[in-house]
């Protein structure tokens, strides 16, 4: 009788301790555009299986690559029926749900990428925080690279952009905002459809980084790229709120690790690749055109206009583009000095 007490005694906290655990299990479903195969899913998928090991399979992780979940407005859709848990999108698509997610995207406002490195060492957990008391966990920011004006016939200055075909992204309103400050008119297309109409000339100038250049094909159409950084474009990784709470704490603190490191290592290695695909694409015979100074001052003091009408319109925090400057100022006054 005393052996059967103590079996028992042993075996009922073993079979809480289980159930417990199996009730708290949670699996993060995930969408993405990115490609399967891609170095981003590979680094993605690396980090959900480290997580699912570490907190020995109460978080685990399904990823949906290459857009089967739809466009990213799809993606925030199923997400808010719960359909979806997170996903990996550009900065830009979650500028509904945060407008101030948009800061980094400012037309003509980085001078290169060490001040952008210097404003993000600044802010990215400020944006972060901001982007949290909205409903959605950033696991981290990875840089896509900078956004370059590329056409099949040479821009450079205001006057050639205006007498061409300009594309820009669907609900992708800054670069509405911008385009129409620069007294262009825009032609929305999704970005299945740009290839298309570089080569029905529907279109003859693009914006993106060379990554995007080659992956997407543009290349094998435009002949000319701009040397004047237009944006800083960026991908989040985000978790709907709701869902991470639900994960125990001790298991949260291991998620933002995790993937928090995994997401650093793909904002590198996305750096380097936009290195080695501007040398390809400059292998392949298109030009990287130098606008004069002039040009150039003539671009950044229209992109003024556009940038302070996303905040008197209410789109995007004054004190936020205020912060922002002054990083700014002081990055470039302190190398002005050295």
């Amino acid at each position: 009788m005393k052996s059967s007490f103590l079996k028992w005694t042993f075996l009922v906290p073993l079979l809480f301790i289980t159930f417990n655990n199996h009730a708290q299990a949670v699996t993060l479903k995930i969408a993405t555009l990115s490609p399967d195969g891609s170095f981003w899913m590979q680094k993605l998928r690396e980090g959900g299986d480290e997580i699912t090991k570490k907190t020995e399979g109460r978080v685990k992780f399904k990823f949906y690559p290459g857009g089967v979940m739809g466009k990213d407005k799809d993606v925030l859709r199923k997400i808010r029926l719960h359909q979806l848990h997170g996903a990996a999108v550009t900065g830009n698509t979650l500028s509904q749900i945060y407008p101030d997610i948009r800061l980094y995207t400012l037309i003509l406002k980085f001078q290169g990428l060490d001040e952008v490195d210097y404003v993000r060492q600044k802010m990215d957990k400020e944006l972060m925080a901001g982007l949290e008391q909205k409903g959605f966990v950033s696991l981290g920011f990875a840089e896509l690279g900078m956004a370059y004006i590329m056409s099949i016939d040479p821009v450079q200055n205001l006057d050639q952009m205006r007498s061409r075909k300009a594309w820009v992204p669907e609900n992708n309103e800054l670069a509405l905002v911008a385009l129409k400050a620069f007294s262009i008119s825009p032609i929305p297309l999704p970005l299945r459809d740009v290839l298309m109409g570089l080569q029905t000339n529907m279109i003859d100038i693009v914006a993106g980084s060379p990554v995007a250049a080659l992956a997407l094909q543009w290349h094998t159409k435009v002949k000319y790229v701009t040397n004047l950084p237009l944006s800083y474009i960026f991908g989040v990784l985000a978790l709907d709120q709701k869902v991470f709470n639900k994960i125990p704490k001790q298991d949260q603190v291991t998620v933002r690790s995790v993937m928090g490191r995994i997401i650093k290592e793909v904002d590198q290695q996305n750096r380097q690749d936009n290195l080695k695909a501007k040398d390809a694409m400059i292998k392949q015979d298109i030009q990287f055109l130098e606008p004069t100074k002039q040009a150039a001052e003539q671009l950044r003091k229209t992109s003024i206009i556009a940038n302070d009408k996303l905040v008197n319109d209410g789109n995007l925090s004054a004190d936020k583009v205020k912060k922002l400057n002054k990083h700014l100022a002081d990055y470039r006054k302190l190398n002005n000095e050295l």
